[in-house]
């Protein structure tokens, strides 16, 4: 069984405060093709206009440091097939400390933090108070060798803290970081294979993903 994590990209969604909305259109219409092709034969070709932080996204390291991977040196087996856990971190408050990663096995791991605020989406109260993880908890994460960490929450940051200290930890560790993640209260605490595959762009740090899990059985 698969179970889509993604939120789906449409024209004018507001991912992040401050970042523009993107542009969905025609490039060439069904209508306008018919004059290239046989009668009864149609095809469209659609054009986007969007910052890479939109809809659920992967960072690279080179999201945070000039010398860092992009998207396109992300290896595949650091991003597709990866054995999954879920932190369950409902209740922890708004700052998730190291402690609720302690008693969890994380290396070579997919640690997949479920807050709930995912039910947000696409609201205003999407982009206020939500839930971040703590400087300590990246530094657990690094140390007990987490792959890559995401979360279904606005930023894995407090964004009130310029420093971005997480982001900084986990992408100087090479651990690729998506946020915006959806739909992980189903999914099992463990024992599923996790996906967040973008394509492979040069020079960016970040693109969406279809990220999705997959459960055994």
């Amino acid at each position: 069984m698969r179970i889509d994590l993604s939120h789906v990209i449409e024209h004018g969604l507001v991912t992040y405060k401050g970042l523009p909305a993107p542009i969905i259109c025609d490039y060439l219409s069904r209508e306008a093709s018919r004059a290239h092709y046989a009668e009864g034969t149609t095809f469209h070709i659609g054009k986007i206009e969007m910052v890479a932080n939109t809809g659920t996204y992967i960072d690279a390291p080179f999201h945070r440091y000039a010398d860092g991977s992009d998207v396109a040196d992300l290896p595949l087996d650091g991003i597709a097939g990866l054995e999954g856990v879920v932190i369950r971190a409902r209740d922890s408050g708004r700052a998730i400390d190291a402690a609720a990663f302690a008693s969890v096995d994380l290396r070579g791991k997919a640690v997949l933090v479920e807050t709930g605020w995912s039910r947000h989406w696409n609201t205003e109260q999407y982009f206020e108070g939500h839930p971040y993880l703590t400087e300590g908890a990246a530094a657990i994460l690094k140390e007990q060798g987490a792959r890559l960490v995401g979360i279904d929450s606005l930023n894995i940051d407090d964004t009130a803290d310029g420093r971005r200290p997480v982001h900084s930890v986990l992408l100087g560790a090479g651990i690729p970081i998506v946020e915006h993640l959806c739909r992980l209260d189903p999914l099992p605490d463990s024992g599923f294979r996790f996906y967040a595959v973008p394509p492979k762009v040069r020079a960016f740090g970040t693109f969406p993903v279809r990220a999705f899990a997959e459960i055994p059985g």
